[in-house]
């Protein structure tokens, strides 16, 4: 199954029993008159039989104060019982969207190729392509049958702080922030500015195009392909989710995305330890 799907693939595929679609609609400032915007825009108005999955709850585990990112990778266990309870199974085929130009669909794509299910594709454009061809939509929410999906073995795409710290020439990092984050000038997140020294800053809203859907492959493979070398790719953002979506522009460009690192700068940062950089690269 290929990683990226249209919209007219997917209005031709509504029908079929073995599509399961999720919402992965998010927002990770959520105002103070609703904490959970995406879901409650979900409510509303969603692709018809989406079923409805949660950054928080569903796509991460509990953050632990002082030792874990703001999006720990979630339990294996929960994840695999909420992908049955969406009604995935082992013939199945996943296509995930958002309205943030895949920054959250992406999460829960990594999530499944990183557990061996790789049947599982993000909606190109997400949200707004599928209102802008006017395809249907629906309020109404659906039960599927329970899926009998097995995950596992996991992959070996994960690095850790400690693998930086100890192999610093091994990884060649990238950073999926916007660059005012990454020089440390805008942190509205994170308690500390600046990045992880070394890393190259490549936002990953530069992997769309105006009209959010993903460039070409070979204008991805343009934009990555200078970043590579001997080292090993290491991506990550502030807590370990928009770094999948720079994962998946290396992956359409057909260039090896190399491994994650899950904790990202809200994890480095927990250590005062670990160097921090700010401003340019020398």
């Amino acid at each position: 199954m290929p990683p990226l799907m249209s919209v007219d693939a997917l209005i031709a595929q509504l029908d079929d029993p073995h599509i399961v679609i999720i919402d992965c609609r998010f927002q990770l400032v959520a105002g103070p008159e609703d904490a959970h915007p995406g879901h409650t825009a979900y409510q509303m108005s969603h692709i018809p039989k989406a079923q409805y999955a949660d950054l928080n709850a569903d796509l991460s585990s509990a953050v632990v104060a002082g030792l874990t990112g703001r999006h720990p990778l979630p339990d294996l266990t929960h994840f695999q019982m909420r992908l049955r309870q969406w009604g995935v199974n082992q013939e199945s085929r996943v296509v995930c969207y958002d309205s943030s130009g895949g920054a959250f669909a992406v999460r829960l794509w990594w999530l499944m190729r990183w557990c061996g299910f790789d049947a599982v594709s993000v909606l190109d454009g997400g949200w707004q392509q599928w209102l802008h061809h006017k395809a249907p939509v629906t309020s109404d929410t659906e039960t599927p049958l329970r899926g009998n999906v097995t995950l596992g073995p996991m992959k070996d795409w994960l690095i850790s702080a400690e693998d930086i710290m100890q192999q610093p020439t091994t990884y060649q990092l990238i950073d999926a922030r916007g660059a005012d984050r990454y020089r440390g000038e805008n942190e509205t997140i994170d308690p500390v500015a600046g990045h992880i020294p070394g890393a190259y800053s490549a936002p990953f809203t530069n992997n769309l195009s105006e009209d959010g859907r993903f460039l070409p492959a070979d204008r991805l493979r343009a934009r990555f392909a200078p970043l590579l070398g001997d080292a090993i790719t290491g991506h990550y953002c502030g807590s370990g989710v928009t770094a999948c979506h720079n994962w998946f522009a290396m992956t359409l460009a057909g260039l090896t995305p190399g491994k994650l690192y899950p904790g990202s700068w809200s994890d480095w940062i927990n250590d005062p330890q670990r160097p921090v950089e700010t401003g340019k690269p020398a």
